[in-house]
């Protein structure tokens, strides 16, 4: 074997750098574990989530992980970790929708004209269907109205001049509105991610979803749904405040510190509890950590400019600073608060000690201390400071005396980023209407040389300097701006004018119960397969077993570490994805020992018939994984939340496969045999099983033709006439998972529940009989900020009125039309691509259309038999079978599995063809190539069929409907292979398959 010592060591880096990778999970589950002990009362054996967040912030900086080069704190070991999906750990995900048509109405400041309110209405219900830019959707239906102005004409307007006018083209108004529909999304995205932030959820995830107006987002652990729709659906609030200049607000942490000092010293309960905490972390206090110094510090960043500014405030003379020397210092002010590090007004806090800072500064007795209207609002840019500590600055706010801000964002009319004339740096141009421009004017009157704070959802986002009064409403704010700060303010400052909330379209609530009992089916499937792979392949290929375990062993090593590098997450389909990729690995291990068996069969020598075998495999191998690998990259690009896990799982997995089954095995094998070790590639039990083989599979294709389309018939008939059971993801809906204390009667829950939502619920049995799972449209289309909590009460309302049980809901989830909409048209998308894919790959490796179109011929087929299954076995099994992104995912692993097997036959024709020369009959030849892969066939469908199994029992419910589709996929694979796609070889009707076959060697 070529390259045996590179490989190897390439290998060796590959596994310990996946250990490297693991070793951060296995840590900081460890120090979970830790905290979770810490924080259990020993009597009722209650968690108290309180004393838990307490102990995991304690350790947050604190380094937990020594590998000797490098030390590493929980926060770095949280990043590094394996990410569970939140079917593993509950959790919250959401996907957020911006409005394209209020956009459009706020742009076109709300112009009642009929063609653009009707063509509005229109695109607004075309794109439930259409899944084109909302933008072209409203173009077309605006086109199409009768009497229409211009787009000039109804978005032009003096917010705009400087973009277009009433003589603007369409194309240069639809420019414009795409832009701003775009700075729209971008805008909310950043509001959002802030707004996230400042909820707290640790190791939250948000992204937007490119081409679309949507952003998603990933909350773990949370468990107030309620309030976290409420906290993203909101309108942004933007405001313009005075700020207090740190000689202002000095003196009243003086006394803070006085009082404080006083409760510790005195043994005060609050105060020491602040102080035990924040005494918790010292790896961001600095060498003088006295109350003193930090007070002094703050004088002297009065003197000091802030990054933002271009003129300084002198707040006092240095002869009249307060001597701080003989104070006595509070440790708790020392502990959580750091000095201005430069900046005029503002003092810093460590971003894990915010929630403390508001207790202290909220509590009763202390708040007092400070003026009625001082308000104490954090900046949105944390930084690090060199210490292993992230900072944000905390501002002195100045509010309104009725409790207002003294200008709001509703009077910004344009802002945008720019360039000051003179020295060409970034700036941010601001423009107001008639009542911001006298508000501004006496705002910035009255605070010469002091700052004004920008605050969008009370987080301060900038607070410069005013240089002069400000008479016209037109202002430039100017500062260490790069292009991209001022482009981002400028799309902050638009928030006010652009009051756009965006709404929920899709949402997942996972109980914290029902992800620790999904990572247990998990688990539990994983170690029941390995078991049985374990034992079937020590049992069927003796030592030779032993080196395919170890391969599969590492292989299951590899696919869990390069899920960190990779950043993805690990769901509980991603978990099938791990088992399924188990039973197909074992599929390269049988290929290269029965080609090994043939080869000792003829009287090759060991070492030369090892070299052989896996020679004449790799082929095989190397096809039949790479048709699969494409519809498991297929699904990677358009499945979503777990399914996306399942295709992650799946892809690397085949990857590692390769690398473990055909060169690891190798090394090892060859490496035991130069130590003298005789290898065995079969046990009494398998030495004479599958030999001589002669079944005439070809003769009887059209039988199997005739059964084929039977089944498919009988399936479609069903399919018209009682259809399939489609799922929320295809249909949209509200879909809830709900325990109770007694056995469910499904039919009689369902009637006492429909007063309730308005219409017929479904109600169906989900794994266990005291657990059901509900489906209902109410309120679907209810864009409301309260909309699921209504739903949710009317549910609970129902469930109550069933007073022969107790209901609990576990789980939660919506699926917004435009989502299902967009679900349906990607699944579609994703299996013609997939089988587009495979038939040109089989065309161009085989150079013969007819190995292409019989491969799919044969997987178009086992779709039909699939959904044949679920149309005619719907109401008959005890779980539900619905077509739903999971039964899409099972779908399309079936295809890759079917072609595998299909490739790795047409490998074996190919190269009958080659070696007898165009002597035998095309038929023969064919039936031949079936005997003789017989074995192979039957050993992975087998051992696929039993590990698939394996997650069909003990997988948990949530892929019940997937583990089925794929012991379906399963069965009819193997058969189609075998009656489908080779017969439909002799039947295609070329006559030169014996030349044609030989035209591409097969490998040697």
């Amino acid at each position: 074997m070529q390259f045996k010592t590179p490989l190897a060591v390439v290998t060796g880096i590959f596994a310990f750098l996946c250990i490297y990778y693991l070793s951060f999970t296995f840590v900081s589950r460890g120090i979970e574990s830790d905290a979770v002990e810490f924080a259990t009362d020993s009597k009722s054996g209650e968690v108290n989530q309180s004393k838990k967040t307490a102990y995991l912030d304690s350790m947050w900086t604190s380094p937990v992980l020594n590998l000797g080069i490098a030390e590493f704190t929980y926060k770095q070991v949280k990043e590094q970790e394996v990410k569970l999906g939140l079917d593993l750990r509950g959790g919250m995900n959401v996907t957020m929708e911006v409005s394209a048509a209020d956009v459009l109405r706020v742009l076109a400041e709300q112009n009642p004209n009929p063609a653009f309110q009707t063509a509005l209405n229109e695109a607004t219900k075309a794109s439930y269907t259409d899944s084109r830019q909302f933008v072209d959707i409203f173009y077309e239906k605006f086109n199409a109205q009768s009497g229409k102005p211009t787009l000039a004409r109804i978005f032009a307007n003096r917010n705009n001049i400087k973009i277009i006018n009433f003589n603007s083209s369409d194309k240069d108004v639809l420019k414009y509105l795409n832009d701003e529909v775009n700075s729209t999304i971008d805008r909310s995205f950043e509001i959002l991610r802030a707004r996230i932030d400042k909820f707290g959820v640790t190791s939250p995830n948000i992204q937007r979803l490119q081409g679309t107006n949507r952003i998603q987002i990933e909350l773990p652990g949370v468990e107030d749904p309620a309030r976290v729709r409420k906290l993203l659906q909101g309108a942004a609030k933007l405001e313009f405040f005075e700020v207090y200049e740190t000689s202002e607000w000095v003196p009243f942490f003086n006394t803070l510190n006085d009082k404080l000092y006083a409760e510790e010293n005195a043994g005060g309960a609050a105060a020491a509890s602040l102080l035990a905490d924040a005494a918790e972390d010292t790896s961001a206090v600095t060498a003088d950590t006295s109350s003193n110094a930090l007070l002094a510090a703050a004088g002297d960043s009065a003197e000091k400019s802030d990054t933002g500014a271009t003129a300084t405030v002198d707040t006092a003379k240095k002869d009249d600073k307060k001597d701080t020397s003989s104070v006595k210092s509070s440790k708790t002010i020392a502990r959580l608060f750091k000095p201005g590090q430069g900046a005029e007004g503002v003092i810093y806090v460590a971003t894990k000690d915010t929630n403390k800072v508001n207790t202290l500064l909220n509590r009763e007795g202390i708040r007092s201390i400070f003026p009625k209207e001082m308000m104490f609002l954090y900046g949105n840019k944390p930084f690090d400071n060199g210490q292993g500590a992230q900072l944000v600055p905390l501002y002195f706010i100045k509010n309104g005396r009725d409790g207002k801000a003294p200008l709001d964002g509703s009077v910004i009319t344009n802002a945008y980023n720019d360039f000051e004339p003179l020295r060409g740096t970034p700036v941010v141009s601001m423009q107001m209407d008639g009542v911001g421009t006298k508000l501004w004017r006496k705002l910035t009157a009255a605070n010469l040389k002091r700052k004004v704070a920008i605050v969008l959802d009370n987080q301060v986002y900038s607070a410069p300097v005013v240089q002069s009064e400000i008479p016209n409403g037109s202002s430039q704010i100017s500062g260490n701006f790069t292009i991209e700060e001022a482009k981002d303010l400028a799309n902050i400052l638009k928030a006010g004018r652009m009051p756009v909330p965006t709404r929920i379209v899709e949402e997942v609530v996972v109980g914290p119960s029902l992800g620790a009992e999904s990572i247990q089916q998990g688990l539990t499937s994983i170690l029941i397969g390995l078991g049985v792979i374990v034992f079937f392949m020590i049992a069927y290929y003796a030592k030779s077993g032993v080196v395919a375990n170890l391969a599969v062993l590492i292989n299951i090593l590899l696919i869990l570490g390069m899920l960190v590098p990779m950043d993805a997450v690990l769901t509980l389909p991603g978990i099938a994805g791990i088992v399924l990729t188990i039973g197909m690995a074992v599929d390269a291990n049988v290929l290269i020992n029965e080609r090994i068996k043939d080869e000792l069969a003829m009287g090759t020598p060991m070492e030369l018939a090892v070299r052989n075998g896996y020679n004449l495999a790799s082929t095989s191998i190397w096809d039949a994984n790479i048709t699969t690998m494409i519809a498991g990259v297929v699904l990677m690009f358009f499945g979503s939340g777990p399914v996306q896990g399942f295709a992650t799982t799946l892809v690397i997995g085949i990857f590692t496969s390769l690398l473990t089954s055909v060169y690891i095995t190798r090394i090892i094998t060859e490496w035991r045999m130069s130590k003298g070790v005789q290898m065995t590639f079969s046990t009494g039990f398998s030495k004479g099983l599958f030999k001589n083989i002669n079944y005439n599979f070809v003769a009887k294709r059209k039988i199997a033709y005739i059964v084929s389309a039977v089944i498919i018939t009988a399936g479609l008939v069903s399919w018209n006439v009682s259809g399939l059971n489609y799922g929320v993801d295809f249909e949209g809906g509200w879909s809830y998972i709900v325990t109770a204390e007694k056995n469910v009667d499904t039919d009689g829950l369902r009637n006492k529940l429909e007063p309730f939502l308005a219409g017929k619920p479904e109600v169906k049995t989900f794994g266990s009989a005291d657990r059901i799972k509900i489906t209902t449209t109410y309120l679907i289309d209810d864009a409301s900020e309260d909309a699921a909590a209504k739903v949710q009460s009317k549910l609970e309302e129902g469930l109550n009125a069933a007073t022969d049980n107790k209901y609990t809901v576990l789980q939660g989830s919506k699926v917004g039309p435009t989502i299902a909409r967009d679900i349906k048209s990607k699944s579609i998308t994703a299996m013609i691509i997939a089988m587009a894919g495979i038939f040109a790959y089989i065309w161009v490796r085989f150079r013969k259309w007819e190995y292409a179109l019989g491969s799919t011929i044969a997987v178009i087929h086992d779709t039909l038999i699939i959904i044949t299954a679920y149309t005619l076995l719907k109401d008959v099994l005890p779980f539900s079978l619905e077509i739903d992104q999971n039964f899409i995912a099972a779908i399309l692993t079936i295809i890759g599995f079917s072609v595998n097997d299909n490739v790795v036959i047409f490998d074996r024709i190919r190269e009958q063809f080659k070696e007898d020369g165009g002597k035998t009959d095309k038929e023969t030849l064919i039936n031949q190539a079936l005997n003789y892969t017989f074995s192979r066939t039957v050993i992975t469908a087998s051992t696929v069929f039993v590990v698939v199994l394996i997650l069909l029992l003990f997988g948990g419910e949530t892929i019940r409907g997937l583990s089925f589709a794929l012991l379906i996929g399963v069965i009819t694979g193997t058969y189609s292979t075998i009656y489908i796609a080779v017969p439909f070889l002799i039947d295609a009707g070329s006559k030169d398959d014996a030349k044609a076959g030989s035209a591409v060697p097969a490998k040697a």
